[in-house]
């Protein structure tokens, strides 16, 4: 018998990929018969991904919030059905929907959805249409004005949940994953961002982590080098007197370049991730080792494709 209890966490299409096709290809692909090449589109790639998975770490259900403003890609799958992960889903895209100051959230859903979806608030606009040999109706719902919350929409341990909204609460977060470290912390970064990177009290939690010990490590994935090589960027300086410790890549995949998001893990469990690397909306946990292991699977697998960054070493701050 299948326990009750379930997950609902953000999803990122590079690292998730598997688990996310594993769903929908079984609802809508097999059981609803949509063809393959109309479920997969260009929007997964930049589109924001929920993922609801079982006591066992399995996935259960899916979802997307695209950025245009629309949810869809909402599926659970046949076992999982009746017991709350859709509206838990739902909620968290709802939510992170709020975070990103959308006004208004479109949906195209499933005419035998409609009352799900109108329980939640949606409402029903233009007439019934057919896609993908199913029929839908336009619905949509008003989002009101995002406010930082105590409470998460994604189930977690309250007192090791992050959550950030504008430059002080991200640094605040990113410190206390870096608190969490004991030799290792890997960064994932459009860009080295003066207003995190350049400050004092991360420069000095870097550096706790990098002389903690003879194998300890911080390694950088920089999407744009070149916005790091500003004079007097104070993480470059650390990197260099201590450069047995550190390490930066740049990926030069277009899969990798086009992830749109950023976030920092350490050794101990700690994550912190925000989807899109241009807003300081995000969230984690200080432990969170689930989460952690697949933003670290897919940090060690963009980093065996990267290029180091010699020029880093060089550079005269």
């Amino acid at each position: 018998m299948i326990n009750a209890d379930f997950t609902v966490e953000p999803a990122n299409w590079t690292a998730d990929s598997a688990d996310l096709r594993r769903v929908r290809n079984a609802v809508f692909v097999i059981e609803q018969a949509v063809p393959e090449d109309e479920e997969w589109d260009e929007f997964d790639a930049v589109s924001q991904h929920v993922i609801a998975r079982d006591p066992a770490g399995q996935p259960i259900g899916t979802g997307r919030l695209t950025p245009k403003g629309t949810i869809g890609r909402m599926a659970v799958v046949l076992d999982w059905r009746g017991r709350g992960v859709g509206d838990s889903i739902l909620r968290v895209l709802l939510e992170l929907a709020r975070t990103r100051h959308f006004k208004t959230i479109e949906i195209h859903a499933q005419s035998h959805a409609q009352a799900f979806y109108e329980r939640a608030g949606f409402e029903a606009y233009g007439e019934e249409f057919e896609e993908c040999g199913i029929l839908h109706r336009h619905m949509r719902i008003a989002i009101p004005a995002w406010e930082p919350r105590h409470a998460s929409p994604i189930p977690a341990h309250d007192e090791n949940l992050l959550t950030a909204s504008n430059r002080e609460t991200t640094r605040a977060a990113v410190l206390a994953v870096l608190a969490t470290a004991r030799r290792e912390a890997c960064i994932y970064m459009r860009e080295l961002e003066a207003d995190i990177y350049d400050h004092a009290e991360v420069i000095e939690a870097l550096k706790q982590i990098a002389i903690a010990g003879p194998n300890s490590s911080v390694r950088i994935l920089i999407q744009a080098p070149t916005g790091a090589r500003a004079d007097g960027h104070r993480l470059v300086a650390l990197s260099q007197r201590l450069s047995s410790s550190f390490a930066f890549r740049t990926p030069i995949e277009e899969i990798d370049q086009q992830y749109a998001g950023c976030f920092v893990i350490s050794d101990r469990g700690g994550w912190f991730e925000r989807t899109l690397a241009s807003r300081f909306d995000g969230e984690g946990s200080t432990r969170g080792p689930g989460r952690k292991a697949q933003l670290q699977e897919m940090f060690n697998a963009v980093w065996e494709r990267s290029v180091e960054l010699t020029e880093m070493r060089r550079l005269e701050i």
